[in-house]
């Protein structure tokens, strides 16, 4: 899954950043409003970090032009401001939540999954195909009860497939969403990857669709 977050602090923006990646997500990460805007407007993102308080242009206005633009990305708002005002105003103009500074971040992390996958659709945080489970709030996932470890990428593909279930993703969507913006990109390392896991997980689990990429049957 690939995150923008729109934070002029930059120590606060590093610590989200190594967060964020340790927990498996693809971050990109812009220092200013007018640079924010500009990624969310051009990129992909499954989710955005977004802070209130920004140079060159604020949050909420950095918002309100996503939004009529119509870029419907779950977007989490940062503040170091205590108003109730101003959080309803985040919220009418179009925020999916919001976090006051200084906060925890396993709870950001948390709720960004839970957005994520409320965006896809997806209610529970536990998915099951056949014999695989996945778990999305632990990033976790199990064969026939017994874990299965996997790298970033692999659970990222297998991530994004699962939330994806029922159509076919191509290559290039999932290269969109499974590598940072400064990542060197490779569409031919999915096939590399989709066979990991299907060595991991079984051949049934994922499928080649000719000329249009992968696809996962719906979870049970």
């Amino acid at each position: 899954m690939r995150l923008l977050v729109v934070e002029d602090n930059a120590e606060l923006s590093q610590q989200l950043r190594n967060a964020l990646s340790e927990s498996g997500f693809a971050v990109d990460v812009a220092a200013d409003g007018e640079e924010g805007l500009h990624l969310g407007r051009t990129e992909p993102y499954d989710a955005v970090v977004l802070d209130l308080g920004l140079p060159r242009l604020d949050g909420l206005s950095v918002l309100r032009r996503w939004r009529a633009a119509d870029r419907a990305m779950p977007v989490i708002l940062l503040t170091a401001r205590d108003s109730w005002s101003e959080k309803v105003e985040g919220l009418n103009a179009g925020a999916d939540d919001y976090l006051a500074k200084p906060f925890i971040m396993a709870e950001l992390i948390a709720r960004l999954n839970a957005l994520i996958r409320r965006a896809n659709g997806i209610a529970k945080s536990e998915l099951e195909f056949g014999e695989v489970r996945l778990d999305t709030a632990a990033r976790a996932v199990t064969r026939q009860g017994a874990s299965v470890r996997l790298t970033a990428l692999e659970y990222g593909m297998l991530a994004y497939l699962a939330l994806n279930a029922g159509r076919p993703v191509s290559k290039t969507e999932l290269t969109e969403h499974l590598y940072a913006q400064d990542f060197d990109r490779d569409s031919n390392t999915l096939e590399v990857i989709a066979g990991r896991l299907r060595r991991k997980l079984g051949d049934g689990l994922i499928e080649t669709v000719r000329g249009q990429g992968y696809r996962m049957s719906p979870p049970r």
